[in-house]
């Protein structure tokens, strides 16, 4: 008997415990269960149970005596109340033997805290100092908390405003100050008569003597015309037309990127009626007070558009800052697309439009426009082929899309003893402006191109005009064609299009239509691919699909 006694009591004390641990299983389960239904934070124990954090039983037996204290708390700091992964209630929690539950609203949270009611002002006084932490970091911000059970006592509810009145900004007083202080700008200003030159009675009846004593150039303020344009080639073309003009001794100065810097300020230092620049040196020059701009009363904008296009909106805009309000300002460029139309209203007052033809995206009519439907692959010999059966009086431009193109195709015509020249911005300006006067003396009948050509190049006998790559956009594509059939005479155009442009070519078959030119079916069936795959894909965006692989249709 004294044997099996402690097998017994072994046996009693083995299996009691047991059902214990059962019972106490069951019981922290449905704790669990019932904290994960109210929101409560519990963390998971080594025996792959959930326990609750420490001081959360007492809490909830103060919870059944004590009514929860409630509050709310803006959405915009509850994160900060919780913390990240639940670390910061967790700790509110252990620290003030509580249980909290957040329940989120619109536009408040309401935040319970169960407890006695010590504990719970404790915890509540805890969290107003996270609210008021997190609101340092929301200047201007006002974080309100607003009790939603004030029987709970005067000390748990409050209503704090953490933020000082600030004053009204008056926007009416700015406005009116930036006028007047733009007025002063200009009022040391002669106006301007916007006339064709007239000499004045005052002038007229000068004696020798008062024009002799006449200010010269040098200690004039500056110019008084200035002309924008986007690219060296452009500016040194339009200098070189300037020049022509020598009426009053007017003295012109090119002002251009990639040139003599130290030779330009040296110029514009020397006085000068007129200035044509690129906008890059040009803001250059202005921001280290080597030019002064206040003098200008005509302004030219040439080829704007391309301008916006290349980036230059910003130092356009602190060019004419220092220009005049009341200048008369001409923009010109051969295609109306929405940048233009967006300068115009924002730097032209109650502008004029002239134009010849039409508004309309169009080609000049005196070019013949041929379209070959053809793969990446196939181009290199389709050019190789037609450079090679050019006659003794062709010139042709050829246009790329980018500069490692224009490298790699001059280089590989080279080699295959094909004189050409090539022109991009990765060039030197010296051998830019080598290449572009090979091509126009005729050394070199073959100019391979970035849309860097593209704009305003006047080369008056180029005869082709063969866009290896399609441009960007479609009025691009106008003014390449534009760089042949000047001055009456008439060119061809060749473009090689590929599945990869099949979105132009709708609107590249418009311009063949307005200038009656032969339509090719492929291309027709390439712009009818191109909506029924476009419409596809919004019927799916619409149902919520995700887009699927674009389709090949060659």
């Amino acid at each position: 008997m004294s044997r099996r006694e402690p097998a017994a009591n072994a046996s009693s004390s083995g299996v009691a415990p047991r059902r214990s641990s059962t019972r106490s299983r069951g019981a922290d389960r449905t704790a669990t269960e019932e904290t994960n239904r109210r929101g409560r934070v519990g963390s998971r124990g080594a025996g792959g149970g959930w326990r609750e954090p420490a001081g959360a039983a007492e809490a909830t037996a103060a919870g059944r005596r004590e009514p929860p204290l409630c509050f709310g708390v803006k959405n915009d700091v509850v994160g900060a109340v919780i913390g990240r992964g639940g670390s910061k209630i967790r700790e509110i929690q252990n620290t003030t033997n509580t249980r909290i539950q957040v329940i989120k609203g619109n536009p408040e949270a309401e935040i319970k805290i169960f407890g006695n009611k010590a504990m719970q002002t404790k915890a509540k006084t805890v969290i107003d100092n996270v609210v008021k932490k997190q609101q340092n970091y929301i200047p201007g911000q006002r974080v309100g908390i607003i009790a939603f059970q004030p029987t709970v006592g005067a000390d748990t509810s409050t209503s704090e405003s953490v933020t000082d009145d600030q004053p009204l900004i008056d926007w009416d007083q700015i406005r009116e100050d930036a006028l007047k202080w733009e007025k002063k700008k200009w009022a040391d200003l002669p106006p301007i008569k916007k006339n064709f030159y007239i000499e004045s009675a005052t002038t007229s009846s000068m004696s020798q003597v008062q024009i002799d004593n006449w200010r010269a150039r040098e200690q004039r303020n500056g110019p008084g015309m200035l002309v924008l344009t986007p690219t060296r080639e452009l500016a040194l073309q339009v200098e070189a037309e300037c020049s022509k003009y020598s009426y009053g001794d007017l003295k012109s100065v090119c002002v251009y990127g990639g040139g003599d810097r130290d030779g330009q300020i040296q110029d514009v230092s020397k006085g000068v009626d007129i200035i044509i620049a690129t906008p890059g040196r040009l803001n250059d020059l202005q921001m280290n007070n080597f030019v002064n701009l206040k003098s200008v009363t005509y302004l030219v904008l040439d080829e704007a558009d391309k301008m916006l296009d290349m980036g230059f909106e910003p130092q356009i805009m602190k060019i004419l800052l220092d220009v005049r309000p009341d200048r008369q300002t001409i923009m010109t460029s051969a295609t109306w697309p929405y940048a233009v139309r967006r300068l115009a209203q924002s730097y032209l007052k109650e502008p004029m439009i002239v134009y010849v033809g039409t508004l309309d995206l169009v080609a000049v009519s005196t070019v013949k426009q041929n379209i070959i439907i053809t793969t990446e692959e196939e181009k290199r010999t389709h050019i190789q082929t037609f450079l090679e059966n050019m006659s003794p009086k062709d010139k042709v431009i050829v246009f790329v899309s980018r500069k490692a193109v224009a490298d790699h195709l001059s280089s590989d015509l080279i080699l295959r003893h094909i004189s050409v020249e090539s022109l991009h911005g990765n060039r030197e300006q010296s051998d830019r402006e080598k290449a572009l006067e090979n091509f126009k003396t005729g050394k070199v009948r073959i100019l391979i191109a970035t849309d860097l050509a593209s704009r305003g190049l006047d080369v008056h006998d180029i005869t082709h005009v063969y866009n290896y790559d399609f441009p960007r956009n479609i009025e691009e594509y106008v003014h390449r064609v534009g760089r042949t059939g000047r001055a009456g005479r008439t060119g061809m155009s060749i473009t090689l299009i590929t599945r990869n442009d099949w979105r132009v070519a709708t609107e590249l078959i418009n311009i063949l239509e307005r200038a009656n030119q032969n339509i090719p079916e492929e291309l027709v069936l390439m712009a009818e691919r191109y909506k029924a795959n476009k419409l596809k894909r919004e019927m799916e965006k619409k149902v919520g699909r995700p887009p699927g692989k674009p389709q090949k249709f060659y």
